[in-house]
């Protein structure tokens, strides 16, 4: 059989010939020593495969290493299934929940006797090395789901058998076993423990870090930073989520199966809307001039300033919205990214001098000649906002740079209140199936690209990568320099962006680069409850902003 064959990623194809039935970890063996990182995966004619697929026609096939957000994924659940059966040889079966992403790897909590301990921890990182040591096989079954439930069952595991039966779409349910120890995840697996190399184990909190390269640098530990603030929102979320029973997706499905969505909604409005008074109120109290918000794509961030301007209202304020959209630098001075394109989400794209200046004038009472960026001729315009505010009013401005230092480095730090948003779930599929933030992200991002930019499926995720590229420079490194985290997620969400979602993912086909991704997002989808009329959702709510009738988006 011949194939066209990628051994890099952006690298050109080879044309070579292989007998029917050769499996790709056979072929990446050939070129192991001739490639810059372990190969965890495949993509087979733009389908995700695991390296045990065997080759059974002519076919495109593209290695996959830490560097494909895919391939990083299965790194994850693999490294998971190495974890609970170490946890299992170290402390006995004990129950654990892999919880949420956080300071560069996963915060998970062993539910013991007594209290975990750093000796505990050392010592299932041993049992891990060792797995990995002796290159223990990952086994791959294939139940029904009968034998799922059944075995389901056996393990104690009713949130998994409800999940089961609550999705008539599921009928064939992966299992993994690793000496001995069996669970479900519904991700592909590598082929055996040796190909996870890099991990490493933190006490942290009541629990512990798993944490692992990212796709920056796949053959390293990222640096560690404790992200504080990030714990404690986690940790609200998670008290959401229990005042409004929902801990996983089976709990969501119940609600809404009984017919409690409005009273879902009403719950979540009302917990986000006091949270952005409490963020109001310290603004007041601490009598700010000038708040900043940045936060990744697809967080709500448009909805959130302008609802926090109406809370600043309240207290007696009159905020000025603004947005640094309008302070790019000429277009012919634009930065160029390393494959020489035009970089406008580089902070050297903004003309942060004249930004200082301009902020610092109106903050000193003075009339400004603010600037509007025209987008088609690639400048600012002049002479059509002069514009001043008076003592009681301040600014509130939205950008991506807006917590870098950089960006206000001329405005007083005293003067300053940063706010951080991003939609940060709690809700996971089961205890050791996490729902990725990323992936939530994405789908919210599609679905309003599509309604408001005319924008396909495939053209929004063909298009991600670029998009968290940027976010892992100019947005995440910056998170700890805010005063406050706003989480805008909606624990009910996903059920209502799948009735959008679901039909703009069916569209992309198999011949397109993009499905690998559809498919991805399409089974993840299948766990979730389809709410089909959402006319319960105000104009003001963050969700509005992606699904449409958003009283604040035009």
């Amino acid at each position: 059989m011949n194939i066209k064959l990628i051994r890099e990623i952006r690298g050109s194809a080879i044309d070579i010939s292989v007998e029917k039935g050769t499996a790709v970890e056979e072929l990446y063996r050939q070129y192991k020593d001739s490639l810059p990182y372990t190969v965890l995966a495949a993509k087979i004619d733009n389908k995700i495969e695991s390296l045990e697929y065997k080759i059974h026609k002519d076919c495109r096939v593209e290695f996959l290493d830490m560097r494909s957000q895919s391939a990083n994924l299965i790194y994850q659940n693999s490294l998971i299934l190495i974890y609970l059966k170490a946890v299992e040889e170290a402390l006995g079966k004990v129950e654990v929940e892999v919880e949420n992403a956080i300071n560069k790897g996963l915060y998970t909590e062993i539910k013991t006797a007594g209290p975990l301990t750093a000796k505990d921890v050392r010592c299932i990182e041993q049992h891990m090395r060792q797995i990995v040591a002796d290159d223990v096989p990952f086994v791959k079954e294939s139940l029904t789901k009968d034998e799922a439930i059944a075995r389901f069952m056996d393990m104690g595991c009713p949130e998994k058998i409800e999940l089961l039966n609550e999705n008539p779409e599921m009928r064939k349910i992966p299992f993994y076993s690793l000496a001995g120890y069996r669970d479900f995840f519904y991700g592909q697996m590598v082929p055996s423990a040796g190909y996870i190399k890099y991990f490493e184990l933190r006490k942290y909190r009541r629990g512990v870090l798993l944490r692992f390269p990212q796709i920056s640098s796949p053959d390293k530990i990222p640096e560690y930073v404790d992200e504080k603030m990030l714990y404690r929102t986690f940790g609200e979320q998670n008290r959401w989520g229990k005042l409004m029973g929902i801990t996983y997706v089976s709990d969501l499905n119940r609600k809404i199966e009984e017919g409690k969505f409005r009273e879902l909604i009403q719950l979540s409005e009302a917990l986000h809307e006091r949270r952005v008074v409490e963020i109001a109120d310290m603004i007041t109290r601490q009598k700010k001039r000038i708040v900043l918000i940045a936060g990744p794509s697809s967080s709500g961030k448009t909805t959130f300033a302008r609802r926090l301007c109406i809370q600043l209202r309240v207290n007696g304020l009159t905020p000025l919205y603004m947005s640094t959209d309008d302070y790019f630098v000429e277009r012919k001075d634009t930065p160029l990214d390393e494959y020489g394109k035009k970089n406008f989400e580089d902070i050297e794209a903004i003309d942060v001098p004249l930004f200082n200046k301009n902020m610092n004038d109106l903050l000193a009472g003075k009339t400004v000649d603010l600037p509007t960026f025209d987008f088609l001729k690639g400048t600012k315009i002049f002479g059509k906002r002069m514009t001043s505010i008076k003592s009681n009013q301040l600014l509130v401005i939205e950008g991506i740079h807006a917590l870098n230092e950089q960006l206000t480095c001329e405005i007083p730090k005293e003067d300053k209140f940063k706010i951080y948003i991003s939609p940060l779930t709690q809700l996971n599929i089961d205890s050791h199936n996490r729902i990725v933030t990323t992936d939530h992200r994405m789908l919210r991002r599609l679905v309003r690209d599509y309604k408001y930019r005319g924008y396909s499926a495939q053209n929004t995720i063909a298009s991600w990568p670029k998009v968290r590229a940027g976010e892992d420079k100019n947005i995440f490194p910056f998170s700890n320099e805010a005063d406050v985290l706003f989480n805008s997620v909606h624990l009910y969400e996903i059920c209502v962006l799948k009735k959008y979602a679901k039909p703009l993912l069916e569209q992309i086909t198999p011949e397109e680069p993009e499905y690998s991704d559809a498919v991805r997002m399409l089974n993840f989808l299948r766990f979730f409850k389809t709410v089909e009329d959402d006319s319960a959702i105000a104009n003001n709510s963050i969700l509005r902003e992606f699904i449409g009738g958003s009283v604040f988006v035009d």
